[in-house]
């Protein structure tokens, strides 16, 4: 609908509503013939509130508002007297008559301007037009903070806001403002920046050749992936706004096209708290039942062979044997595993807990809800699996997987104190306007996965995959850790494929096979070591029984006994 229309009324303020506005905007939207959105597609949006509340500091504006989704928040206001100033400042430099010319001209751009905005602007045609007058002076003149000193078209940034910026980025403000200029709710339409600058320069060539240069040295800036050798060249007239030009940066649209179809994965098609790259192992099955039919023949129908070797255990003998030489035993390496599972078969409530705990972890299992965080090992994990790292210098494409070195190939980014609101609200834009493949949030899932531990961040960076400007490494792995919250989850075929080599090579690793078998079927297998236990304990009641009958000592070599 068109962002002219007045809001509809509500119970608390019918008294505002001007129905005879409303008719009128209704008949003028019709008779137009034209749809108001003249062709462009909504680039700016709300953020989700799945993605919100994860941080609500990284998308909502700190200290000033860009655009008409913050513009009347009071505390942002303080920087309508620096974007007013700025305003002043470009129309000293048109001189009136040529300002006005431009005023007019945003007027006249109200519906193109709105048609860039998801949300309903119930805002008239004029204070739309000085609204983001005075939004794009201010933004033009921090942007020139990032062109060369020999290619600067506008003024000097003035006294008057310097101690906010500077072109090292040194100052707290400059930073706060870094990250309000790029958040989503934040955003203003680039071709306004171009309208702009066609007053000040001779032509509209002009104009783009000097927001190039701009936008340039911004990006290169902000960038969080080092790939200087390989930036690309900026079209201004191809972008929405700076956000979607980040964006467009890092995820090159060649190689989106290159992608699947996207494939959404549902609760109905994904076991609870299991990996989609899981696979059904025959002979890690075909053991499982094998130990379980050994448990059950030992146990019988009813039980009763354990009841029968319980009370065999609880005799006068075996509580000596128990209370005195198995403390030996157990001290040993190879026997002290045998402990837990004996003590479970002497005590019936340690059964009957154990039982309830096993019931309880079940239930817990099945009520878990989709993990969100990619199942792959983590940097150590697959450091100790025989896995190298190695950093590009280019975009979220040019992760890869080389079986044959075992390499696995990540693009390096840079972390600062202004990374995390950007990634955040990258993933934002994304799930807003991409309806195929999330490419760049599956790249944010794949470094929560494989970064867990402020260890895995430190190997990270030791190898120059990333540049930590920040205080410590634990930082790291908090920010990559905290990011794994997304709107849908959404397969992106080459990194998909990338994940699934990565996993086949680590569990292809003798070593690795040798430790998930232990782990499963040994040490996290009750049954299997109650079983055991069952069968030694048999073994030394037997002997028992065997000596009190017979004399032991005459069996043993008599030379033995002398010594």
């Amino acid at each position: 609908m068109d962002s002219s229309f007045q809001s509809p009324p509500s119970s608390k303020s019918d008294h505002l509503f001007d129905e005879l506005r409303w008719v009128i905007q209704i008949h003028q939207y019709l008779e137009e013939g034209t749809e108001d959105d003249h062709g462009i597609p909504v680039t700016i949006f709300s953020v989700p509130n799945s993605l919100r509340v994860s941080n609500p500091e990284a998308f909502a504006p700190q200290l000033i508002a860009l655009g008409p989704y913050h513009h009347w928040q009071p505390e942002l206001y303080e920087m309508e007297w620096y974007k007013s100033s700025a305003a002043k400042r470009a129309r000293n430099r048109l001189h009136e008559q040529k300002f006005q010319q431009l005023a007019e001209h945003f007027v006249k751009a109200k519906k193109l301007i709105c048609a860039h905005y998801h949300r309903y602007l119930d805002f008239n045609d004029e204070t739309i037009a000085w609204m983001m007058i005075l939004d794009t002076s201010f933004l033009l003149e921090f942007l020139q903070i990032f062109v060369p000193e020999e290619s600067k078209v506008l003024q000097q940034v003035p006294s008057r806001i310097s101690h906010f910026v500077d072109n090292q980025g040194r100052k707290s403000a400059h930073d706060v403002i870094l990250r309000d200029i790029m958040m989503l709710e934040n955003q203003v339409p680039l071709f306004l920046l171009r309208v702009c600058l066609e007053f000040q320069c001779s032509s509209l060539e002009e104009a783009d050749d000097v927001l190039t240069l701009m936008l340039n040295g911004f990006m290169r800036a902000l960038c969080p992936l080092n790939m200087m050798q390989n930036f690309p060249c900026i079209d201004v007239t191809q972008h929405a706004h700076l956000l979607e030009l980040l964006y467009s940066i890092l995820v090159r649209k060649p190689q989106e096209q290159n992608c699947e179809a996207i494939i959404d994965i549902s609760e109905d098609q994904t076991d609870a708290g299991k990996s989609i790259y899981e696979t059904d192992d025959d002979d890690s099955s075909k053991i499982n039942q094998f130990f379980i039919a050994s448990w059950k023949a030992a146990s019988g129908q009813n039980g009763s062979n354990i009841l029968y070797i319980k009370k065999l255990l609880s005799s006068k003998p075996m509580k000596f044997l128990v209370k005195v030489p198995w403390k030996i035993i157990t001290s040993l390496p190879v026997f002290s595993i045998l402990k837990k599972p004996v003590e479970y078969l002497l005590s019936s409530e340690t059964s009957v807990n154990s039982k309830n705990e096993m019931s309880s972890s079940n239930q817990n299992i099945n009520n878990q809800p989709l993990i969100e965080e990619i199942m792959i090992p983590s940097v150590r994990e697959l450091v100790n699996a025989g896995i190298s790292f190695s950093a590009t210098k280019g975009d979220v494409t040019t992760i890869q997987f080389d079986i044959k070195t075992a390499t696995l190939y990540l693009p390096t980014v840079k972390l600062d104190i202004n990374t995390e609101v950007i990634l955040r609200n990258l993933v934002a834009y994304e799930s807003s306007v991409v309806s195929g493949p999330l490419v760049f949030t599956r790249y944010t899932e794949l470094m929560n996965g494989i970064i867990d531990t402020d260890e895995d961040a430190k190997l990270l960076r030791e190898r120059g995959i990333i540049l930590n400007k920040m205080k410590s490494d634990s930082e790291v792995a908090k920010l990559w850790n905290s990011m794994s919250r997304s709107v849908r989850h959404t397969r992106v075929p080459f990194l998909d494929k990338v994940i699934e080599d990565v996993n086949n090579y680590y569990d292809s690793r003798w070593k690795v096979k040798t430790t998930k078998f232990m782990k499963k079927y040994v040490f996290g297998s009750w049954r299997f070591l109650a079983f055991l236990a069952a069968i030694f304990l048999l073994l030394l009641t037997s002997l028992q029984a065997f000596c009190s009958v017979y004399s032991c000592a005459r069996w043993i070599n008599p030379a033995i006994i002398g010594q």
